[in-house]
C-alpha cells in the first residue's frame, strides 16, 4: 500500500520545493542521501522517482546556498544510517563545510576516520558509538573543551598528547579498551594538564601522581 507521501520518502529537506528553511536553522536534520535510481528500480520503488528531476548548475548552487552549513553553530548529525559509500561521501562533504560549528554531535554513524577534517571553532564534540581505534583518526579541533568518545574501539592512549595544547577540560573514554590500561587516569591527566574531568569524575589528588610511580601499598593481607 503506497501513501501519498511515498514519493517524498527519499528526498532531502532542501529538495522539497516552496520553502526557504536553511541548514543553520535546523538542529537535528536528516542529511543522508537516498538510494540511487538503479537501487530504487531494484527495490520496486521507481514511483519515488517522479519527484526527481535533472538539476541545473544554477539549481545546484542555490541548493548549496540554502544548505548554508557554514553558518551552523550547533548541529546534531547523529544516527544518519550511512550504509553506502556515496552516503558517507556526502556526509563528509557536509562536515567539511562546518567552519563555524561550536557544538557537534555525530553519535552512532559508523565513522572510522575524520583526520582530514578541521573544525576550527568546535568546543564540544560527541562521537560516541562509532568505530574509531585511535586518537589520530579524530578531526583537528584546536578549540575543543568537551570531547566524548564513549563506546569506540580506542586501544591505547597513543596520540592523546595531540590535545595537550588545546583547552580540553572534559574527556569521556568510557567503554574503550584503553580504559583498562594500568594507571589509566594518571596517564591521561599527565598527558593533558588542562583536563579537569575524565569519564564524568573530577580530577582527584591521586590522579596527579607521576604515572611511572607505583603505589606503595598494593599488598593483600590474608588472615
Amino acid at each position: 500500500f503506497k501513501l501519498p507521501s511515498d514519493s517524498f520518502k527519499y528526498l532531502g529537506w532542501c529538495d522539497i520545493e516552496e520553502h526557504d528553511v536553511q541548514g543553520n536553522q535546523l538542529h537535528c536534520p536528516r542529511v543522508r542521501e537516498g538510494p540511487s535510481e538503479e537501487e530504487l528500480f531494484f527495490r520496486g520503488e521507481e514511483h519515488t522517482l517522479k519527484k526527481r528531476k535533472q538539476v541545473t548548475d544554477t539549481e545546484k548552487w542555490q541548493k548549496k546556498l540554502q544548505e548554508n552549513w557554514e553558518n551552523s553553530a550547533e548541529l546534531n548529525l547523529s544516527f544518519q544510517d550511512l550504509g553506502d559509500l556515496y552516503q558517507l561521501e556526502n556526509f563528509k562533504r557536509i562536515l567539511q563545510r562546518l567552519i563555524r560549528v561550536e557544538k557537534l554531535w555525530l553519535v552512532d554513524n559508523s565513522l572510522t576516520d575524520l583526520s582530514a577534517l578541521r573544525l576550527p571553532r568546535c568546543r564540544e564534540l560527541n562521537v560516541n558509538k562509532n568505530h574509531f581505534t585511535s586518537f589520530k583518526q579524530l578531526p583537528k579541533i584546536p578549540q575543543i573543551q568537551h570531547l566524548s568518545l564513549a563506546e569506540n574501539n580506542i586501544m591505547t592512549l597513543s596520540g592523546i598528547s595531540d590535545f595537550r595544547h588545546t583547552p580540553l577540560e572534559s574527556l569521556i573514554l568510557k567503554r574503550n579498551p584503553c580504559e583498562f590500561q594500568e594507571r589509566y587516569r594518571q596517564l591521561v591527566f599527565s598527558s593533558l594538564p588542562n583536563l579537569k574531568m575524565l569519564d564524568g569524575i573530577p580530577k582527584l589528588p591521586e590522579d596527579c601522581s607521576p604515572p611511572h610511580i607505583r603505589a606503595f601499598f598494593k599488598m593483600c593481607t590474608i588472615l
